[in-house]
């Protein structure tokens, strides 16, 4: 091969001089070219020329940058952006093995196969590349550089545990910001560097690292790229990345690249990993220290000979596949796709039809996707582009200036300023594009404008979020084993060196949370030994505080005012929890084991008060046999027990027995087995607290507001939270217990057979309208038939002073009167009394029949006004399967078969007829209906599911 076209490979580690050795090469020739992997090389690369022959002769080109002076000499470029037959003396790409690179690597292996310089061609990178090479360039010749400095594997270390000058790698932007959070809590800031940030704030960044304000460097794999840092150890956070398709392992090559950047020239550098990133494999490790890879053994390729005849020839020619052995073709990269997508479009596919119009489509595919919102919205902004491209030659001012506008604006956080900043990348790189704006040099200018306002405004926000000066400051003192002096106010507020940062609440420190809510490591160490003291005169304090001072919330938590100081956990017993203590370590285990004792003495006296009548049931040694168990299960139920899940015992109790129970409060309703003075709003807090700590909740159910009789039934409660809370399920909604009771003493005064309507007692206790109130009753098991009938409107209603009002029934287990139970109503529950009748305050229940063309006393007839129509419903029982289905209580009777009700008074009688209002076919006709009562069959059984069933025994006993 001839001396004047000599093509050289120079391959080996990094740390080698590499880069240095082919910027010296090309200085010494008159005219060179030299390709870059990454835009932040390619700027640091000519700003190290500019220095050696000044701005006149170099050109910087890359996507969104392009700086060619009129006596250009030396082009620094991005590997996409070299320009192609110039025709230069010297040529040389960097890192040539990124031809395997599955996104970027059919560019490098075109510059590898196609880019030559008149004299000389350098390809430099990783030895791994030395067969393919061989294979593909016979005349290349080699050259093997050792690395400068030795690197060392330190193993995995904490990040609280980072050396000085370290670089801490990550894979994703999430990633590097939570690394960068994480050293500034800990070591007061650090700087940020990502491919994906502008020059001008990568600069900022890095003369913030080298000049020492920060000692932390957080940076994705782009520092593995030949970027020149005095970082002394990497730190890998992750040992996987996401390549644009999968997550994937990275390869010992890969990790062996971005390792290599610690120690730069003779001084040694180490290496290892922290976060959650697993030790290396010592196989790896010895390969990264060692410098030895398995070689490369397919490179990515691109047929770049495109034909621009159609838009399906283009789109054939760019998936042609290779010909020889060691190249791979290339996945769809984004380009194409874009071309693919654009090729459905009727419009574009019109407009490119001759080999001039293709060429165009396919440079506006080029354009990369800053953006990266969405390969539609990008493919939309494409197509647009080309539009006016083909139709007037250039994009028009008013276009690009109303995107430009939207743009250009510094304020916002991180992500709103580098989403921006993203944006105007677009359109940065459509104004280097020669001829495709009106005013090249205008646009060009206004767009790097933007670009440097929103960089400069990103790297404000960087530190601003990452860095804390006052910290780095602190921790410096602190090295040179500088006292600082702490304060802390009465409030609990504490000062470090007269700078506020936190507060002492209850026996924990709470950082500052007006500072982005972090403060290093270091500062709350220090805090927390200055509050030493503090401790023990706050925990004398709060073991002499009354219980009035102390709470718990309805989480389980235990508060001292407004201080979160511990927690409940289930304890051996329902009824006896233990205390878990918020204490920060440095406060030490006297002042722990203080407040534990002080919060166990204030639980067990509140279980003890608020559960006292349950507590002398279960140490009532009177109770025995049958009824000592039947308490031992109300404990357990925290004093409320659905009476379906103790049918059997309660049939088991004797009347003594059940005396016994009732002596302590246990009311025996048809629904629930409970204590009424436990459904008050205290003990209901407490006992969901107990309860849901005993079922192991994460999350416990919160008490309902007091004084509501229902409440919307809620569906992704735990089981059996609506009964500690002191409800049952019926319908969308639920019921107080207590108030349940009261209306089954309605209820069984009702003809359940035959059909019943709702009374106004009825309503007014569950405060629901007649809708509300119908689905109730068939969350009980009822059913219920909706009806629709003329309403009467009378005009003179009187009710007779001497017909006597039907007594409410009572019994040993009714405590409270209707009265109380109607006050207990809040008053948005209670149905609304109809506008028509204002004044009137009873309706009369039944309405006697009346012949055709008859209009009853003070009515108007039909002729004069249309009646007006009312809405009813006819209650039946539904059935013993209905209320296993619902979930109701136990079935009611007619009174023909339940005998007297509870406490003993016999219901009153209508014109001879049976209890209830059923009068074997004598009596007057009901609500325009007349009923016949079945004679009683002698053998039928009494059914034993009847809440009733042992009323009706003792009436046969006597």
């Amino acid at each position: 091969m001839s001396q004047t076209r000599r093509v050289v490979a120079v391959l080996g580690p990094t740390n080698t001089g590499k880069t240095t050795y082919a910027i010296e090469r090309m200085l010494g020739h008159r005219t060179g070219v030299i390709g870059l992997p990454l835009r932040l090389l390619a700027r640091e690369v000519y700003d190290r020329i500019v220095e050696l022959r000044g701005p006149s002769v170099v050109a910087l080109v890359t996507g969104e940058e392009r700086i060619v002076p009129p006596r250009t000499q030396y082009w620094v470029c991005t590997v996409e952006a070299m320009p192609d037959g110039m025709g230069c003396d010297f040529l040389a790409v960097d890192e040539i093995q990124l031809c395997a690179d599955p996104e970027r690597g059919h560019v490098f292996t075109d510059r590898l196969l196609h880019a030559r310089g008149l004299h000389e061609t350098l390809f430099l990178g990783a030895d791994t590349m030395r067969g393919p090479i061989s294979e593909l360039v016979p005349e290349a010749h080699f050259i093997r550089r050792e690395r400068l400095s030795t690197l060392l594997y330190s193993g995995a270390r904490k990040t609280a545990k980072m050396p000085r000058r370290s670089a801490i790698v990550g894979f994703s932007v999430d990633s590097v910001y939570a690394l960068a959070e994480l050293l500034k809590r800990q070591k007061g800031g650090a700087a940020v560097v990502m491919g994906a940030l502008s020059p001008r704030t990568r600069n900022a960044q890095v003369a913030m690292y080298q000049q020492g304000e920060v000692d932390y460097l957080v940076a994705t794999d782009a520092i593995g790229m030949g970027l020149n840092l005095d970082v002394h150890h990497v730190a890998f956070s992750s040992l996987t990345k996401f390549d644009g398709r999968r997550m994937r392992a990275l390869q010992p090559n890969e990790l062996a690249q971005i390792a290599g950047r610690a120690g730069r020239g003779h001084r040694d550098g180490t290496f290892g990993v922290t976060g959650d990133a697993p030790p290396l494999d010592d196989g790896v490790a010895g390969a990264i220290m060692n410098h030895r890879f398995r070689p490369l053994q397919k490179l990515i390729w691109r047929n770049s000979a495109l034909e621009f005849g159609s838009i399906h020839r283009l789109i054939t020619s760019l998936e042609r596949g290779p010909e020889h052995e060691m190249l791979a073709r290339a996945r769809d990269a984004d380009d194409l796709l874009a071309l693919k997508s654009l090729s459905e479009s009727a419009q574009v596919v019109a407009r490119a039809t001759d080999g001039r119009s293709v060429k165009l489509l396919w440079d506006v595919c080029r354009i990369p996707d800053f953006r990266g919102i969405s390969h539609a919205e990008h493919s939309s902004l494409l197509e647009a582009i080309f539009g006016h491209l083909h139709e007037r030659g250039e994009i028009p001012n008013d276009f690009i200036a109303r995107a430009v506008k939207r743009i250009d604006k510094p304020a916002g956080d991180i992500d709103a300023i580098a989403k921006r900043l993203a944006f105007i990348r677009t359109w940065t790189y459509v104004a280097q594009r020669n001829g495709w704006t009106q005013d090249d040099s205008h646009w060009r200018q206004e767009t790097r404008a933007v670009e440097d306002r929103l960089s400069d405004a990103l790297h404000s926000a960087l530190m601003q979020r990452f860095v804390d000066r006052r910290t780095s400051v602190l921790l410096r003192r602190l090295g040179q084993k500088e006292a600082m002096v702490a304060e802390v106010s009465d409030s609990g507020d504490v000062t470090v060196e007269g700078e506020f940062v936190g507060k002492l609440e209850g026996f924990r420190f709470a950082q500052d949370k007006s500072a982005e809510g972090a403060e290093a490591k270091t500062i709350k160490t220090a805090a927390l030994q200055a509050l030493a003291p503090h401790f023990h005169l706050r925990a004398d304090r709060f073991y002499n505080a009354p219980d009035t001072e102390i709470d718990f919330t309805e989480q389980g938590g235990l508060m001292w005012g407004s201080a979160a100081i511990g927690k409940l956990v289930a304890g051996n017993e329902p009824l006896k929890p233990r205390v878990e203590v918020f204490v920060d370590d440095v406060a030490g285990a006297d002042v722990a084991e203080k407040v534990q004792r002080r919060l166990q003495h204030f639980i067990d006296r509140k279980v003890a008060a608020l559960f006292e009548p349950m507590i002398a049931m279960q140490n009532d040694e009177a109770l025995t046999g049958l009824a000592k168990g039947f308490a031992f299960q109300m404990v357990e139920a925290f004093g409320i027990l659905p009476r379906s899940a103790a049918a059997d015992d309660v049939k088991a109790l004797d009347q003594d027995a059940r005396g016994l129970l009732r002596k302590h409060g246990v009311r025996f309703g048809q629904f629930t087995i409970f204590m009424p003075l436990l459904l008050k709003p205290a003990p209901t807090r407490l006992r969901l607290v107990l309860w849901s700590l005993a079922q192991n909740l994460s999350e416990f159910p919160e008490a309902p507001p007091p004084g509501l009789v229902t409440i919307p039934s809620d569906d992704g409660a735990p089981e059996g939270a609506d009964t500690m809370a002191g409800y049952r399920k019926a319908g969308q909604r639920a019921i107080r217990i207590d108030m349940l009771e009261r209306l089954a003493d309605l209820l069984r005064a009702q003809d359940s057979r035959a059909g019943f309507e709702a009374t106004p007692d009825m309503l007014s206790i569950t405060g629901m309208t007649l809708e509300q109130f119908a689905d109730l009753m068939q969350g009980l098991g009822y059913n219920g038939e909706r009806g629709e009938r003329a309403k009467v409107k009378p005009v003179d209603a009187v009710v007779s002073e001497e017909t006597p009002a039907t007594p409410p029934a009572e019994g040993p287990d009714m405590t409270e009167t209707a009265a109380e139970a109607v006050e207990s109503i809040p008053d948005e529950g209670i149905a609304p009394i109809a506008e028509t009748a204002p004044e009137q305050t009873d309706i009369p229940a039944a309405i006697p029949e009346m012949s055709e063309g008859e209009t009853a006393p003070g009515t108007v007839p039909d002729a004069v006004e249309d009646p007006e129509i009312e809405v009813f419903y006819t209650f039946t029982w539904g059935g013993r399967g209905n209320n296993r289905q619902r979930g109701g209580g136990r079935r009611p009777q007619g009174q023909e078969n339940s005998g007297k009700p509870r406490g003993g008074k016999k219901p009153p009688r209508k014109a001879g007829g049976k209890p209830g209002g059923r009068d074997g076919g004598k009596g007057k006709p009901q609500g325009g209906r007349s009923f016949e009562a079945r004679p009683p069959k002698k053998d039928k059984p009494i059914d034993p599911d009847n809440p009733f069933a042992a009323l009706a025994a003792l009436k046969q006993d006597k």
